[in-house]
């Protein structure tokens, strides 16, 4: 009791004062319903592909496709991630402007992929390089690997509309 018989009344809790997380987009499964949603499993599924065939092409220039392997496998884990805490429904319990972060999230990887695109359609483009390698010249790229690098150009460009088009959507949802 104070001096003049009233009570004062206690502080506010502080766990109630603060927002809750702020996004538009439906946590659960009715994510994968959404253009959003369809994005991010086609930017898993072609940064897979071309993690895979980056691999598998003996990587001929290492300073360059280095980076697109870089991309491809950070993308591709960091899009299980952000899929994973939509389904999973974190993005309620998590206190955060999600609008936000997926528009953050996907700018910066879409201005890494599109370098990773440029790379890798740099390294294509190769091909007819000749390199002496000790007594014989031969081209930089087998046939196989030309092959192999192709398909990886179409695939990280692919991964890149994707990027860009979930960018545009997080825009969208960010600035309204």
């Amino acid at each position: 009791m104070s001096a003049g018989g009233a009570s004062v009344p206690p502080p506010p809790n502080p766990a109630v004062s603060f927002p809750g997380p702020r996004v538009t987009l439906p946590a659960g499964p009715d994510f994968l319903r959404t253009y959003s949603g369809a994005f991010v499993c086609l930017e898993i599924l072609f940064g897979g592909l071309v993690w895979i065939l980056v691999a598998s092409s003996n990587v001929p220039l290492p300073l360059l496709q280095g980076w697109v392997m870089f991309v491809s496998v950070t993308a591709f884990f960091f899009s299980l991630l952000f899929l994973g805490v939509f389904l999973s429904g974190m993005v309620t319990q998590i206190n955060a402007n999600w609008n936000f972060l997926d528009f953050a999230y996907h700018f910066t990887v879409f201005v890494f992929y599109f370098g990773a695109f440029l790379l890798e359609a740099a390294t294509t483009s190769l091909h007819d390089l000749q390199c002496n390698t000790t007594l014989t010249v031969q081209p930089l790229l087998s046939d196989s690997q030309y092959n192999i690098n192709v398909a990886a150009t179409i695939f990280s460009f692919m991964a890149t509309a994707c990027y860009g088009c979930s960018l545009g959507l997080a825009l969208r949802r960010w600035r309204p």
